[in-house]
């Protein structure tokens, strides 16, 4: 079994990412933390194979944390579990040994995809020995490396996905299903089942806004973490 700590600062949050472990496969969580100093703590007391980790902890910033676990010889590898998305974090992350990189907010799928590929590098690099060539090295870290975006429902693509995507992404305010498909010239009905697969997936949220008569329509706007 791969032992995982979870450190995340909002309890709600961290109880979420503890179920969401328990429910693969090969992995057991070792313990659930808020703070860099409680994950100091649980990591002395004995090695976890993995951190999955917030990068926003009340007392220390998680990059802070990764180097002072390395310098203190902890070796866990570590999955960042973060809403930063500027790319000098991210660099910064890949150069203290990350392994993967996951944004908030992301589906169990996501996550469930990030560990199994986890798992497999984990069992081709176990123990002792040598790899027996090149292409074995570059196997193994390719099994961290591709991309592992979860299957889409039936009747779904890809391309039409990242279309309504960048069109809500780039709305400066919230959108209707008609206004996503005039701009992305799909139908009504298409644009709507995708809002709605964003918002279940839990990238998108969707709130009624009320006019003078009628019904009031919905309106999708991108999830976003203020302040995370």
């Amino acid at each position: 079994m791969i032992s995982v700590l979870v450190i995340e600062d909002d309890p709600v949050a961290a109880d979420a990412h503890r179920m969401y472990v328990e429910r693969v496969p090969g992995f057991e969580v070792a313990g659930v933390v808020h703070s860099g100093a409680e994950a100091f703590r649980v990591l002395d007391r004995g090695p976890v194979d993995l951190l999955l980790l917030d990068f926003y902890l009340p007392d220390c910033h998680g990059l802070q944390l990764c180097r002072r676990l390395r310098a203190a010889g902890h070796l866990s590898d570590v999955i960042a579990v973060t809403s930063a998305r500027d790319l000098t974090t991210v660099r910064a992350a890949v150069s203290i040994g990350v392994v993967q990189y996951l944004l908030k907010p992301f589906t169990f799928a996501t996550l469930r995809a990030k560990l199994e590929r986890y798992a497999h590098f984990h069992a081709t690099v176990a123990g002792s020995g040598e790899a027996a060539d090149q292409q074995e090295v570059d196997r193994a870290l390719a099994t961290l490396r591709s991309a592992d975006r979860p299957a889409l429902p039936k009747g779904m693509s890809a391309s039409t996905l990242d279309t309504v995507t960048t069109a809500l992404r780039t709305a400066g305010e919230g959108l209707t299903a008609g206004a996503v498909a005039a701009a992305t010239g799909l139908s009504r009905v298409t644009a709507r089942r995708y809002l709605e697969y964003l918002v279940d997936a839990g990238r998108a949220a969707r709130a009624p806004r009320y006019g003078q008569v009628g019904r009031p329509e919905l309106y999708y706007r991108w999830a976003t973490t203020p302040g995370r």
